[in-house]
């Protein structure tokens, strides 16, 4: 960087700030974020003397002087720190403003505090505008410490906590980079459907969306109400048409005026609905539908069985192969039993797939994509980021920083898998066994980034029978173009491949697999017409907020977990 370009020194800053004018408003509230006051490079020092409203909620408070005023540390969600607010007992009644989770809004000054204080500003109130006041016996958030495990149990009130909150913050500056880095790159964000008809896996575990059992719940209840007709009545209902046959027809032997046949042949027809309905209702049957002894799938409400998508990549490479560059982000679903700190049921997935591009690319992509996300949160997080640090895992600043400024290492899984045989003949001892044709597990993952390399690692070429079919098959027939970025922490951040671009090879795969060709042929025919060399991978959102705060477990990170068992909310 050249000399002229580096930032002041903080004094030089505040000397170049404006300091008469007024703290800025909210956009759409009439109050100032906290943020804006304490966020300043002083502290908000240099706002003293101008008057502001602010809002938030009580992290502490207590009262001062026998009573005789109180002060709160306030939060509005907008930091991780809090502005300290003090009211005078001739304001506001003190005991209603103190207790933690009271939400106030006050009118005040803004004074610098006495020498000595830890603040660098601190409101003096002049007028407390409203209060919602909390029951501190009933609230179930006090201010004591709270484990992650009992703040699970409570998920509409823990966003007020400060851990949930500096991890909302962060992970809300994550998506903002996922976008902005993709956007700079001319990559088209593409929305791709929550539910699909395909497997994208071939793991089958997956949520099935289904009418058919509420559908058949309605029915019974329905048939309970109104039970189906008997036979007799269908049988005087069959009666019933075949006499008003039998009368139209006289009528017309008899040459009958026009409105006496008009009439006769009306009661005809209103006989005949009537035999229909009662027909149709004598099929119904309850239960779910069934056809030659399976359930009817025709009959739910696509027409075929439907489930919650496990990722957006095959959809989405519909458009890679239209419009080149594409990606999607957003939530995707498994159905796996699993109780682990890493799983959840629901999750987002960020997922590009670039065209015109190989293994190579994809690779370089996905590097330069973490490196983003590690600068961003750097740059733009460091409040946060500093939060975390303190609180849970003080090397995690360091780790980005490491991340954001080091070269990936890449070797091919057979390399890695040298390297972990030789870790385990010096004495290393895995729980999970290491031979040429596993998939390497989280241990090994973390090993070969955490102690071997002590930076991000990139295993590719992996062997075809652990991956899915759509990785490109490599000439040596035995693997395939994949790729697993690696870093510390949480082991497997990112998977991708080259894709299957042959059509003859792919439809192989698909059968080798064991799959069905026809839920697929749509994704065939993006190789039967104008095929394209390309590319993609997936990034676990959630993991990579793990690995940036060093938080455990993986439904902390995700503001309304799905696990095994759970779906508060």
């Amino acid at each position: 960087m050249a000399e002229t370009d580096q930032a002041p020194p903080q004094s030089d800053q505040l000397a170049a700030m404006n300091l008469t004018d007024s703290v800025e408003k909210h956009a759409f509230s009439d109050r100032v974020l906290i943020r804006s006051i304490v966020g300043r490079p002083d502290g908000g020092a240099g706002l003293s003397g101008q008057k502001v409203r602010a809002g938030g909620w009580v992290k502490t408070g207590r009262e001062q002087g026998k009573g005789t005023f109180a002060f709160l540390e306030l939060n509005d969600g907008s930091c991780p720190a809090n502005l300290q607010v003090i009211v005078d007992a001739g304001v506001a009644v003190l005991s209603k403003l103190v207790a933690t989770g009271t939400c106030v809004v006050v009118d005040g000054i803004l004074k610098v505090p006495p020498e000595g204080t830890r603040q660098k500003i601190e409101l003096r109130v002049e007028k407390v505008v409203s209060v919602g006041e909390v029951d501190p016996a009933k609230y179930p958030i006090p201010k004591t410490k709270l484990t992650l495990e009992f703040l699970r149990d409570h998920l509409h009130l823990r966003s007020r906590t400060n851990t949930i909150a500096a991890l909302a913050r962060i992970r809300n500056a994550l998506a903002f980079a996922t976008h902005s880095f993709f956007q700079e790159h001319n990559f088209l964000y593409v929305h791709t459907p929550i539910i699909t008809t395909s497997d994208c896996e071939g793991a089958g575990e997956m949520f099935q969306v289904t009418t058919l059992i509420s559908e058949s719940e309605k029915l019974e209840r329905e048939l309970i109400k109104s039970p189906p007709p008997s036979e007799a009545e269908i049988e005087a209902a069959r009666q019933l048409v075949s006499e008003r046959g039998e009368a139209v027809k006289q009528l017309k032997a008899a040459k009958a005026s026009k409105s006496d046949i008009t009439a006769s042949v009306a009661e005809l027809n209103k006989a005949k609905e009537n035999l229909s309905k009662l027909e149709e209702r004598s099929k119904l049957k309850p239960g779910i539908p069934k056809k030659d002894g399976k359930i009817d799938y025709t009959q739910d409400f696509f027409a075929r069985q439907a489930f919650l998508t496990v990722s957006g990549q095959l959809q989405v490479e519909t458009y890679a192969c239209a419009v080149s560059n594409v990606y999607t982000f957003g939530p995707t679903f498994r159905a796996e039993q699993s109780h682990t700190s890493r799983h959840l049921a629901e999750f987002w997935m960020v997922e590009p797939e670039i065209a015109f591009a190989d293994l190579q690319d994809d690779m370089k992509c996905a590097e330069a994509y973490v490196k983003y996300m590690c600068n961003w949160l750097l740059d733009k997080c460091l409040d946060d980021m500093e939060f975390m640090a303190k609180s849970y895992d003080k090397g995690c600043i360091d780790r980005l920083k490491m991340v954001a400024s080091t070269p990936f290492v890449r070797i091919t899984y057979t390399e890695a898998v040298e390297l972990l045989e030789e870790a385990v003949k010096g004495g290393k001892k895995f729980e999970n066994e290491v031979k040429w044709g596993i998939d390497l597990a989280s241990e090994h993952e973390r090993f070969l980034t955490e102690v071997k390399f002590q930076k991000p690692v990139i295993v590719y070429n992996y062997p075809k029978g652990i991956k899915a079919f759509y990785m490109r098959l490599n000439d040596d027939l035995k693997t395939v173009a994949a790729m697993d970025v690696l870093v510390p922490k949480v082991g497997e951040l990112i998977g991708g491949s080259q894709r299957e671009e042959r059509y003859d090879v792919i439809r192989e795969r698909i059968s080798e697999m064991g799959l069905p060709l026809e839920p697929y042929e749509w994704y065939l025919d993006l190789r039967r017409f104008g095929t394209v060399k390309h590319c993609g991978f997936g990034l676990g959102f959630e993991r990579m907020i793990l690995f940036a705060t060093g938080i455990d477990n993986i439904r902390d990170v995700i503001p309304f977990p799905r696990y095994p068992g759970r779906a508060d909310l």
